[in-house]
């Protein structure tokens, strides 16, 4: 798979060159297997472009790998993590092509044990991301889970062709019935009627944002999710999942979306009761960004999920 993927810009991996104000570019590895965790980008918005979406996702994987990599690692702890950075997958094939090279390195990541993470780009790769996660999981035990914070339910079928819209649909269609799957952060004025039918007639569970507040967030996440507990899960978030004051720098966003204090305590909470292998970030557009809030978000989401795994 090493020749689908180009090495990330050596500038990204920031260093002051002192031992005693490290940053989290001091903590690369360039040996995967010695590492605790792997990286990779998708700098890929064909699929948002097609769906009729505003593009500049492409430039997400650097602008994010920037901010993350300036980061100090956390005070509370004291071993120094690992982190291998697999690079950014090439264009130079088909969009259908380029999913099925991304699914087929996400399936060797999970068969490795390791925590991964992925940066998109659209979220068209979620179905590659949770098609790969899922592969490698139905020879376990354990029934797998997949969790999607998202402004939207993306199940539109495939008539038009593959979109950032259509991830679940596919993942639907190809594993049906064996995985449980828990779309959360929905909200109304995003989602047609056909699409909600259909994730219900699958099983799914649908968490509207409004339902969730009303209940209270993280008791109603909790009430849902704890079914789940010790079982292998990939995370799949969608930054138009967040409040526009939050993330503005996306494709789509609404002012009344998810609060970045709700997501990690949502997170926190996931972290200590389900196992999760896996997330994937998508749909982060640094040319709509407004100084930098977008990026710095799913920089932190990074730091918060690698900080809980090793926990």
């Amino acid at each position: 798979m090493k020749n689908f993927f180009a090495p990330s810009a050596s500038s990204v991996f920031t260093s002051r060159g002192d031992s005693l104000d490290p940053r989290l570019g001091d903590f690369r590895v360039t040996d995967w297997q010695s590492s605790d965790f792997l990286l990779w980008g998708y700098p890929d918005d064909e699929g948002i472009r097609l769906g009729g979406g505003r593009p500049g996702a492409e430039a997400a994987p650097q602008g994010i790998r920037e901010i993350f990599y300036k980061m100090t690692p956390p005070l509370t702890e004291t071993s120094k993590w690992k982190l291998f950075d697999g690079g950014d997958l090439k264009k130079d094939l088909p969009l259908a092509d380029r999913h099925e090279v991304a699914r087929k390195f996400a399936a060797q990541q999970t068969k490795s044990n390791k925590k991964w993470l992925t940066l998109g780009g659209g979220h068209d790769y979620g179905y590659s991301d949770g098609a790969g996660f899922l592969e490698s999981q139905l020879e376990s035990n354990q029934r797998p889970v997949i969790l999607n914070f998202d402004a939207h339910l993306d199940v539109r079928p495939l008539d038009r062709g593959l979109t950032s819209g259509t991830p679940f649909f596919r993942i639907l269609q190809e594993f049906k019935g064996q995985f449980d799957f828990v779309e959360i952060g929905i909200q109304q004025q995003c989602n047609a009627r056909a699409h909600l039918d259909f994730v219900k007639s699958q099983g799914c569970q649908v968490l509207f944002l409004e339902t969730l507040r009303l209940q209270g967030f993280l008791p109603s996440l909790k009430a849902a999710l704890l079914p789940f507990a010790g079982r292998p899960t990939f995370l799949s978030v969608d930054i138009d999942a967040f409040a526009s004051s939050e993330a503005p720098g996306c494709s789509q966003s609404w002012p009344g979306g998810l609060t970045s204090l709700e997501f990690f305590a949502g997170l926190k909470w996931m972290q200590s009761h389900l196992k999760i292998q896996a997330l994937g970030l998508y749909e982060v557009s640094p040319p709509l960004d407004v100084g930098l809030q977008t990026q710095r978000l799913a920089a932190l989401i990074m730091f918060e999920f690698l900080r809980g795994a090793r926990q």
